[in-house]
């Protein structure tokens, strides 16, 4: 397995003062290779979540190469931005993701599911520096997420919280007392997004339990809403702007909805049937990587 360059900054500042182009190419640079990551770790199981890493790739790359403050070397600085993987499942592409910002070594993710790995199948945050959070059961993380943004304000703190969710998660109950709770106590320093690929476990959202038009529910909730592709870095940047010049101690907390893919940028997994929990054979897996790269440099040089 072949890993492509991966560029890890020593001491993560928000990059949004750059040409827009700039943080575009440079986020999808990212994004690229945080799939190429995720493909290799899929490989080590032959099987996985990998439909979601590469669906929600470009969310990643967004959030830790151009909105997060974060020190690489120190997981645990006390003025970070916290990032909350709510999707305990999506660890691999979290893992993916914490390899190009530097905070987790590449070749470690050759170890990915592996007894005694601190990168286990599912995010658990005894394990793997970075993960804020343990996931397991969806529906908790934005309830944490509450907590933990109301008590970096009383302790003064001018940090973010980043929570990832799925659509799956909007069938949760607890969600929704979350964004609630999040709106009462006016919790500016808080940004959820909303990873919604129309697909869960028990198959396509919209027939599990519909939770459109969810655009509205967020908005009736007090949130500031935006609803994005979230395959475009052009566009989720974009709204990673309009919800950080919203940040506030005391304001509207934020939500970013983006409509993804799963399997975004490999043909032969977007088209896969059954596509919550990829088996790929092994045989395959070359071909997902080939594909990759040859639609990443497809655009790169349009």
């Amino acid at each position: 397995m072949t890993a492509p360059t991966t560029h890890s900054p020593e001491q993560t500042t928000q990059t949004s003062a750059a040409p827009f182009e700039e943080r575009v190419d440079k986020i999808s640079a990212a994004a690229y290779r945080i799939r190429h990551h995720a493909l290799n770790m899929g490989e080590v199981q032959g099987q996985g979540y990998v439909g979601q890493a590469l669906g929600a790739a470009d969310m990643l790359a967004t959030v830790y190469g151009d909105q997060l403050r974060y020190r690489a070397e120190d997981p645990h600085w006390e003025a970070r931005d916290r990032f909350l993987l709510s999707t305990g499942h999506y660890a691999i592409g979290h893992y993916a993701a914490l390899a190009e910002a530097g905070i987790v070594p590449v070749e470690e993710l050759e170890t990915y599911g592996s007894d005694d790995s601190r990168l286990p199948m599912s995010g658990m945050s005894t394990y793997t520096p970075g993960m804020e959070i343990s996931g397991g059961s969806l529906g908790h993380g934005l309830t944490i997420a509450v907590g933990m943004a109301l008590g970096l304000r009383y302790q003064g703190s001018s940090a973010r919280v980043f929570n990832f969710l799925s659509d799956g998660e909007l069938d949760e109950g607890s969600t929704w007392e979350a964004a609630m709770g999040a709106h009462h106590h006016q919790l500016g320093n808080l940004t959820a997004m909303v990873d919604i690929n129309a697909l869960q476990a028990d198959g396509k959202t919209d027939t599990v339990l519909r939770t459109e038009p969810v655009t509205e529910k967020w908005e009736s909730f007090g949130w500031y809403t935006q609803r994005v592709d979230g395959n475009d870095v052009g566009a989720l940047l974009a709204a990673f702007d309009n919800a950080a010049a919203q940040a506030a101690t005391v304001g509207r907390p934020s939500v970013i909805l983006c409509d993804t893919k799963v399997g975004r940028g490999v043909p032969l997994l977007e088209n896969r049937e059954k596509a919550h929990f990829m088996r790929i054979e092994e045989n395959e897996w070359q071909i997902c990587r080939e594909q990759l790269t040859a639609g990443y440099e497809g655009k790169a040089s349009a």
